[in-house]
C-alpha cells in the first residue's frame, strides 16, 4: 500500500471517445453561445487545429451532436446548427413568458382545468389538509408555435378559483397571480432532475417516446411564506438550457 505522502500514480491517457465527448461538451458550449457566425462550424481540419485534436475525434465529436439533434450535414455547406435551444435563468423567479420574451411568443393551451382533492403529497406541500380542494391546470406551452413545456400546476381554491375567469392562454400564472394578490411573488423552492418522457408527455410535446425531458418542480410562495403555487414542468430537453449564477458564501 504506498504511503499517504507518496504522489499519486499518473492518469491513463484518455481513450478517444472520452475525448470525443470532451470535444463535443465544449462545441455544444459554442452552440448554444452563439460562437458560430451564420450557426455554421467551422471545416474539421481547423476544428482540430483549434482544439489539438484529432480528425477521428472531432467527426465522433460532431457525431455525438448530430445525434442530440443539435447540428447536421449540410451538403456544400459543412456542420451547422439545426436546433436552437433556449436559456432559462434559474437565479430569478419569472413565469416563462418574461424569461423567453426576447426569443418570441410564448402561448398556453389549456388541456385541463378545474378543482380537484389535493393529494397527500400535493396537500402537504400546500399546507393544506388532505382531500382539500385545489385548482388542477395542465398546460402545453408553445414558444413561436414550438412544443417546449408541459406544465401541471396545483393552486389553493381561495386564490386559485380566481383564475378561473383570467386569459390562462395568454398570460404567465405568475402575473395573474401577483394581479389577484396585490403584491409580487415571494420565493421558490425548485428541483430538478432528468426524466425519461412517458408516451403520453412524449406525444403531447412531440418528442420520441423515451427521450429525456428536464423536470423542474417549483413550489412558489407569497412573501409571507405561504405556498400558493406547485409545479411539475417537463421541459423538452433539446430546446431549453437551464442557467444560473452560484455564489459560495463561507
Amino acid at each position: 500500500m504506498p504511503d499517504a505522502a507518496s504522489p499519486a500514480s499518473p492518469t491513463r491517457h484518455p481513450l478517444r471517445a472520452d475525448r470525443a465527448r470532451q470535444l463535443a461538451d465544449l462545441l455544444r458550449h459554442q452552440i448554444l453561445a452563439g460562437g458560430f457566425p451564420g450557426g455554421v462550424l467551422p471545416l474539421e481540419d481547423a476544428i482540430a487545429a483549434d482544439y489539438r485534436a484529432s480528425r477521428n475525434t472531432v467527426r465522433q465529436a460532431l457525431d455525438l451532436l448530430r445525434g442530440e439533434q443539435l447540428v447536421d450535414r449540410q451538403p456544400g455547406v459543412g456542420t451547422v446548427v439545426v436546433c436552437e435551444k433556449y436559456p432559462h435563468g434559474l437565479d430569478r423567479l419569472q413565469g416563462l413568458a418574461e424569461t423567453l420574451h426576447e426569443h418570441g411568443r410564448v402561448t398556453n393551451e389549456i388541456r385541463t382545468m378545474g378543482p380537484v382533492g389535493a393529494p397527500g403529497p400535493v396537500a402537504h406541500r400546500l399546507g393544506l389538509p388532505e382531500h382539500t380542494d385545489v385548482l388542477r391546470v395542465e398546460r402545453l406551452r408553445r414558444l413561436n408555435g414550438l412544443p417546449l413545456s408541459l406544465d401541471l400546476s396545483y393552486l389553493p381554491m381561495d386564490i386559485g378559483g380566481e383564475l378561473l375567469g383570467c386569459d390562462l392562454e395568454n398570460t404567465d400564472v405568475f402575473r395573474l397571480l401577483e394581479q389577484l394578490t396585490g403584491g409580487p411573488l415571494g420565493h421558490a423552492e425548485i428541483t430538478l432532475e432528468a426524466v425519461n418522457a412517458d408516451a403520453h408527455s412524449a406525444a403531447v410535446l412531440q418528442a420520441p417516446r423515451g427521450a429525456a425531458v428536464l423536470m423542474l418542480e417549483r413550489l412558489t410562495c407569497l412573501p409571507d411564506g405561504r405556498p400558493v403555487d406547485l409545479e411539475f414542468i417537463r421541459f423538452r430537453g433539446d430546446r431549453i438550457t437551464m442557467s444560473g449564477v452560484l455564489r459560495r458564501s463561507l
